[in-house]
């Protein structure tokens, strides 16, 4: 499929060792590898934030309401600033979407490895199956592996990096 005017500043990435290699036993847990994967300068209570250990919720519809709006932005902001992730709710997607695609993803990362490197990230770019923004040798790296699509606009999607199976991923 043609993929036009892509978005080209998102940053890319480093291919690095899949997390699931490393806990399948392909290679041993040596320090080498560890040391990329350890934060001695994070303890644990550093992931509290003081008032909620529960991750942010997000109303979308609040967002769009004028009473609301100021308010929601500013939880909206803590949430990417001090979280980097957060729930969105009344979306308006319908719950049979959001589960039958949680169910997809949960398939796919299901699959054996070689299944998923058939459609790992190009070096320097970010779509496809591996980690995201991984710049240097030196980096620490997160212990999740990702897969990164574009879906909109339509004529941003690259099929090569859809998974086939499940089949009714794509």
């Amino acid at each position: 499929m043609e993929t036009g005017n892509r978005p080209k500043d998102l940053g890319g990435s480093i291919r690095v060792e899949s997390v699931q290699a490393l806990a399948d036993g392909a290679h041993s847990l040596a320090a080498e590898i560890l040391h990329r994967y350890i934060r001695p300068e994070i303890n644990g209570d550093s992931f509290s934030d003081g008032d909620s250990e529960e991750i942010p919720i997000i109303d979308l519809s609040r967002l769009r309401d004028p009473l609301f709006e100021q308010e929601e932005t500013s939880r909206l902001k803590f949430a990417c600033e001090e979280w980097g992730f957060f729930q969105l709710v009344n979306h308006g997607i319908p719950d049979e979407v959001v589960e039958k695609m949680r169910a997809d993803v949960e398939e796919f990362f299901q699959l054996p490895l070689g299944e998923k490197e058939a459609i790992a990230q190009l070096p320097g770019d970010l779509e496809g199956y591996g980690q995201a923004f991984v710049v240097s040798d030196e980096q620490k790296l997160d212990w999740g592996d990702m897969l990164f699509l574009f879906t909109q606009p339509p004529h941003f999607r690259n099929s090569r990096f859809w998974p086939a199976r499940p089949p009714t991923f794509r």
